[in-house]
């Protein structure tokens, strides 16, 4: 069984509950199998604060999530256009793989939640894809194939799943953003099997 690693950071649940939308996508190709992990907040003390292992969710990624998964779906809230901190932090973290090139012809997909319409999800979306193409990652966008695209009235991108979260964080995610979310999830496990075939 070959694993897609599903990689978020989540602060109010919302992308979290993306990344169990794209795990389900990913268990939809048959012979995959969807390894979810998150990443620790950070913090301005200088000694760590978080426990090795989170209370709930998730485990915390590690490299060999990374290397040992034939790709990737990366998912943050929006901060200011961008991902949040701990998620840059993490992947800051991966020189090692770069040096090797451990990433490099690997698909990746990438997926966020904002507070408001025009809160940034979109250069989100593309900011959180600039390291993955620097470690010879190959971008997986949803194409306009999907009516859930066109249909939108909340989240949604060409260039990654996305949802309009509120706020106070307090939308439920949307059937259209629940559709794309699996569809993602769906399109990077086939890219994947026939890029490792």
């Amino acid at each position: 069984m070959q694993e897609i690693l599903v990689l978020y950071y989540s602060q109010g649940g919302a992308v979290r509950d993306m990344a169990q939308l794209i795990a389900r996508g990913v268990e939809s190709v048959s012979g995959v199998k969807a390894r979810l992990r998150t990443v620790p907040r950070v913090s301005a003390n200088c000694e760590a604060s978080e426990p090795a292992v989170p209370a709930s969710g998730a485990p915390y990624a590690e490299l060999k999530d990374l290397q040992e998964c034939i790709g990737l779906a990366l998912g943050s809230p929006t901060r200011f256009g961008n991902m949040a901190a701990p998620m840059k932090y993490f992947l800051d973290g991966t020189v090692s793989l770069w040096l090797k090139g451990g990433l490099i012809g690997k698909p990746a997909a990438v997926f966020t939640s904002t507070g408001s319409m025009h809160g940034g999800n979109e250069s989100t979306l593309l900011t959180m894809m600039l390291p993955l193409m620097h470690h010879g990652m190959l971008m997986v966008g949803l194409p306009y194939s999907e009516p859930s695209l066109s249909s939108t009235s909340s989240g949604g991108t060409p260039y990654g799943a996305s949802h309009i979260g509120g706020p106070a964080d307090d939308r439920p995610i949307s059937e259209d953003e629940r559709k794309l979310c699996i569809a993602l999830g769906k399109r990077l496990a086939e890219t994947a099997v026939k890029l490792a075939a």
